[in-house]
């Protein structure tokens, strides 16, 4: 029952939101546009703040609800880790869509919002500070992944959410690493900016 949950979470989070309100729209892929992912940041760029905030708030809630979920049916804490994780590989590597998804942020926020309220707050406003100071959505979201496990820690003592938080991180900066050559080169779009 416990991996069935699991693959649950996982099919839940491969629901390519972003891909489905972009085609509902605009009868066009999202991925041959902009950064050509799935994601809200995407969605912004391409289509403005409506559409992504939808976007985003369903991105949420493909992370939130698995782990709530698992939480209330589960006593062991790890079917929660495990649930959150796989939602979140779920939205980066989508079945549906031939495995080409968003980069897992958006998703992360809705684990983490049920694992980890406060070390989520610091690191919203990790994401925020940074986009404010450099403009880089993608470094503002390293950031944040970054900070979250290290607050965890901090904060809570939990080792569990706090290595969960570590896979997680290391996933969203796989899915960045174009953005993170980018950056080195000093090339990244930022925020706001037109693409030339």
């Amino acid at each position: 029952m416990k991996y069935l949950f699991l693959l649950a979470a996982y099919l839940l989070g491969s629901i390519p939101t972003g891909y489905l309100l972009f085609r509902l729209k605009e009868k066009q892929d999202i991925r041959g546009f902009g950064s050509q992912n799935i994601g809200a940041t995407n969605v912004l760029r391409v289509t403005g703040w409506r559409l992504a905030l939808l976007v985003a708030v369903a991105d949420i809630l493909k992370g939130a609800v698995p782990v709530y979920l698992s939480l209330k049916l589960f006593p062991e804490p790890w079917v929660a880790y495990g649930a959150g994780l796989a939602a979140i590989v779920g939205h980066c590597y989508p079945v549906f869509i031939g495995f080409r998804g968003g980069k897992g942020v958006a998703t992360s926020i809705g684990v983490y919002s049920v694992l980890a309220l406060m070390p989520l707050f610091l690191i919203v406003a990790v994401f925020i500070g940074v986009i404010t100071l450099t403009r880089y959505v993608s470094l503002g979201s390293l950031s944040a992944a970054f900070s979250f496990p290290l607050l965890v820690l901090i904060l809570n003592g939990e080792p569990g959410t706090a290595l969960l938080g570590a896979a997680v991180f290391m996933l969203i900066a796989f899915r960045h690493r174009q953005n993170i050559e980018r950056l080195v080169r000093g090339t990244e779009r930022k925020l706001g900016s037109k693409k030339t």
